[in-house]
């Protein structure tokens, strides 16, 4: 799918595609996070309504992690009670499976789980609308199950509990956000009547996400136009001195949120020291997710060892269970650069060859879509290339050593985790769009 430009400005595109929702869809609920893009949807889609003179109700599901600032808890109270008339809240706080990037001995951790309640970082807030283990209508809840998939399973039951009619989430995701999110929008055939920002999750339920093409500062445009509320953690974010780009309202355990995690001992003491007793690792990822103890090509190797030596050293001092998954993933690994071959830039063949690796063609890269030329290793995978500088994505121990010391389960730092259609539109916009340095 190709960039195109229209007439109209984000607003007027967001009007129209209401307008379509509205048209489409029989059931219509929010995914409310308490963040700037959720909250923006949901007060502009109340607008809209209210213009329309629609008093249809709206669902609203917010899935709360219990571990976040104070703030944000009183955010989401604050905009569930303003259009408490005019919606239908769904506080979720069930216990769900949450992964964490803190520790290797701790791969999920799980808010709500009444078995951890003496460690709880908040207790459940008091509201009729607060969903907990105890006033549970979901029927597709599972205890501990995915909090992804609790999110999906809430749509379906939502369906099924309205009537089993048509039914869309309503997602604040922008493209504008990361890459991965961008390339999720790039293909319309898989689309909603060939809308690439409605996606099919079960059969009648789909999501949406109405504000995709909006930028950063279209959102905060549109807060300071229409004089919306807004979670007050966006501006502690900004005297703490975060670029927009870094303010993130997530679980502070996960991946994307661990760089910001040491804010809590500055912003919120005694939610801080809470966070120190709920997830292993908590404390030494806030002082060194910004250091070389989380990095990549600055990462030292101790003295006696080789990268493969003291990846075998690292995987012998994990559980069971987490070894055996690492080792799992790395022998697929392995194995696919020997037998199979990944697709490279000539840049980067020229470049391995002319430092001396061992390398073969093997055809053309299926996971491409400008036909890069796949490359099997016909010796022994590399202890470390950190003379290759056109690229780090080609296989070695050192960046087999840094899944296990950046706590990366998933192993997307060896490229883990994309599905093959969404590696080649990962593809396609780094080709298209490689050298600049920022897009809108």
């Amino acid at each position: 799918m190709q960039r195109k430009y229209e007439d109209i400005n984000v607003y007027e595109a967001f009007q129209k595609r209401m307008d379509f929702i509205f048209e489409e869809f029989d059931n219509i609920f929010v995914s409310f996070s308490g963040g700037k893009d959720s909250a923006l949807l949901l007060h502009m889609l109340m607008d809209y309504m209210e213009k329309k003179g629609l008093t249809r109700t709206i669902g609203v599901f917010h899935q709360d992690f219990e571990a976040q600032y104070k703030v944000t808890t009183e955010f989401v109270e604050s905009i569930l009670e303003q259009y408490l008339n005019r919606i239908e809240p769904y506080w979720v706080c069930l216990p769900m499976a949450v992964r964490t990037a803190l520790s290797n001995y701790q791969i999920y951790w799980y808010p709500w789980d009444e078995k951890e309640k003496e460690i709880w970082v908040r207790d459940i807030p008091d509201k009729p609308y607060v969903i907990h283990l105890h006033n549970n209508p979901i029927t597709t809840y599972r205890y501990r199950m995915l909090q992804e998939d609790l999110a999906k399973q809430f749509g379906r039951w939502y369906k099924k509990a309205h009537g089993n009619k048509k039914t869309v989430c309503l997602l604040g995701i922008r493209a504008d956000e990361s890459l991965q999110r961008y390339s999720g929008f790039l293909n319309k055939k898989y689309g909603y009547k060939n809308e690439c920002w409605i996606s099919k999750q079960f059969k009648d339920v789909w999501a949406a996400s109405p504000i995709y093409d909006w930028t950063t500062s279209d959102v905060w445009t549109a807060y300071y136009k229409f004089g919306y509320s807004y979670n007050k953690l966006y501006d502690l974010y900004y005297k703490a001195g975060l670029k927009p780009s870094q303010m993130r309202v997530a679980s502070p355990f996960n991946e994307y949120a661990k760089d910001s995690l040491n804010l809590y001992r500055v912003l919120e003491p005694e939610t801080w020291t809470k966070l120190l007793g709920r997830v292993e690792g908590a404390n030494f990822v806030a002082l060194y997710s910004r250091s070389k103890a989380m990095g990549y090509r600055s990462i030292t190797l101790p003295h006696g060892h080789t990268w493969q030596s003291y990846t075998m050293f690292l995987l012998d001092t994990l559980p069971v269970r987490i070894r055996n998954a690492y080792i799992k993933k790395f022998k697929s690994s392995i194995k696919f650069w020997h037998k199979t071959g990944g697709g490279l830039s000539e840049e980067t063949i020229q470049e391995l060859q002319e430092k001396g690796y061992k390398i073969e063609r093997n055809g053309v890269s299926n996971y491409t879509l400008d036909k890069k030329s796949r490359v099997i290793f016909i010796q022994r995978i590399p202890d470390e290339t950190d003379d290759i500088k056109s690229t780090k994505d080609i296989p070695s121990w050192k960046r087999m050593c840094c899944c296990i010391l950046k706590n990366d389960h998933l192993c997307r730092t060896m490229g883990f985790g994309l599905t093959r259609k969404q590696q080649e539109r990962v593809d396609l916009i780094r080709r298209k769009y490689k050298g600049v340095e920022g897009w809108k």
